[in-house]
């Protein structure tokens, strides 16, 4: 464990960040490629540690991934081939999204196989996917009925599946289209909360157009083959650009560039709310021609208002609901936060864990059921901040420290590689 101290900022922000790529693209462009017919070229793959252990696993499945430069290869093998089972568990290590987007793959396949992770993995809840999945006809074992290591006996074909989500999750979403590709008929999935859609964006332009379709908020998946041969370009991602939005919103002077931002509608209602909130946020250069939407963000420092946040936008902004709530507490008014039950199966406790450490820092926060409630404005001053290894949390604290008085300490700082390793020396150059 790596302590940080953060010292408030003695200059405004101001200069251009390239944000890493995208996670949530970057693992799903890697699963689909090793399930692709050829080699298919991902340039941008995000860098941190969860993507990592996704290509990991993947490899001791019989995946060929290579670099070539800084862009990654991947030799698909199809769905006829399956992959090849691994002498050992799969190691997902803090990965959610890893485990369960391969307790789809896995289910489909015809061996057995087991994904485990670190303390963190293994308390997050696995059994909204294993239930449909065992539905579908794969046999999937589940410590104390709900948790990891998580062992799964696959079949081919698996039964078609009609489902709508019972949680707004789009990994377990993403887990039934994947296995929906070893299926014996059409499969669908209805989605009421409109989680985010990378999945369905990739399969659609990896099939044919009798692959995937789409009606109101149901999607229609008939298997079939994936195309590999094709280059995906990962957009930078939207939720690690937040932490500089909010930074350029809250240090006095600031003015922040982020070119080349993913802008897929499902993912930004982080950038509706700051807008909503006063803060001078704009997008410019939208280009729509890849799969995924991106283009440039630019922040600067702004007075802010408090907001309430109704449950049904919690989809669109659920990883920036940490920083958000650092936002609110220098907002006039109240800002309440509604529907943010899920953030308590998160790499942390994150409803918990951000309302005491804003506590810790002077904030007036609480919990109110799956609300969170911050009062503001409110003078911050640093403080030792449990990060619980929780990378959104580190983030998100960092920026509150730019803004409190005297030194704040992260207590876990390395936490950020999950998904930003270079996340503090951005940070310093945008002060420097």
């Amino acid at each position: 464990m790596t302590t940080r101290a953060v010292h408030p900022a003695s200059n405004p922000l101001r200069g251009a960040v390239e944000v890493p790529g995208d996670k949530s693209v970057s693992h799903r462009a890697l699963i689909l490629g090793a399930l692709a017919e050829g080699a298919t070229r991902i340039e941008n793959l995000a860098p941190g540690a969860d993507v990592a252990a996704t290509r990991r696993c993947l490899e001791a499945l019989g995946v060929r991934v290579e670099a070539e430069g800084e862009t990654v290869v991947v030799h698909g093998r199809g769905l006829e081939e399956s992959l090849a089972p691994s002498p050992h568990a799969l190691d997902a290590q803090n990965s959610g999204t890893t485990t369960r987007l391969l307790m789809g793959v896995l289910s489909g396949q015809t061996f057995e196989a087991e994904i485990t992770g670190d303390d963190s993995l293994r308390r997050r809840p696995m059994k909204r996917v294993a239930e449909p999945l065992r539905r579908m006809g794969a046999e999937i074992e589940l410590r104390d009925g709900e948790y990891s290591p998580v062992r799964i006996r696959g079949r081919r074909p698996l039964h078609a599946l009609r489902y709508e989500l019972p949680v707004p999750s789009a990994q377990v979403k993403s887990a039934l289209l994947l296995a929906s590709l070893f299926a014996d008929e059409k499969s669908s999935v209805r989605d009421p909360f409109g989680t985010r859609d990378h999945t369905e964006r990739m399969l659609s332009a990896m099939t044919t157009s009798e692959g995937l379709s789409a009606s109101g908020d149901r999607i229609t998946f008939r298997p079939t083959a994936l195309h590999g041969g094709c280059s995906i370009s990962v957009p930078r991602d939207v939720s690690s650009a937040s932490f500089f939005l909010a930074a350029a919103a809250l240090v006095e002077g600031s003015d922040v560039t982020l070119p080349g931002v993913g802008l897929n509608p499902t993912r930004t209602g982080f950038l509706e709310i700051i807008r909503e909130m006063g803060g001078r946020v704009r997008a410019s250069g939208r280009n729509e021609a890849e799969v995924e939407p991106r283009g440039t963000l630019r922040a600067r420092f702004s007075p802010l208002y408090g907001v309430r946040v109704e449950a049904r936008r919690l989809p669109a902004l659920v990883d920036e609901v940490p920083v958000l709530a650092v936002l609110a507490t220098q907002a006039h008014g109240a800002t309440r936060i509604e529907g943010a039950g899920e953030l308590r199966v998160k790499e942390s406790n994150r409803l918990e864990g951000v309302a005491s450490n804003l506590r810790r820092m002077g904030a007036r926060a609480e919990v109110q059921g799956d609300a969170l409630c911050v009062e503001g404005p409110t003078p911050l001053r640093g403080a030792e901040v449990d990060t619980t290894g929780d990378h959104r949390l580190a983030m998100a604290f960092a920026v509150a420290a730019l803004v409190a008085e005297g030194e704040t300490v992260l207590s876990d700082a390395r936490c950020v590689e999950v998904s930003y390793p270079g996340f503090f020396e951005d940070l310093e150059k945008l002060s420097s």
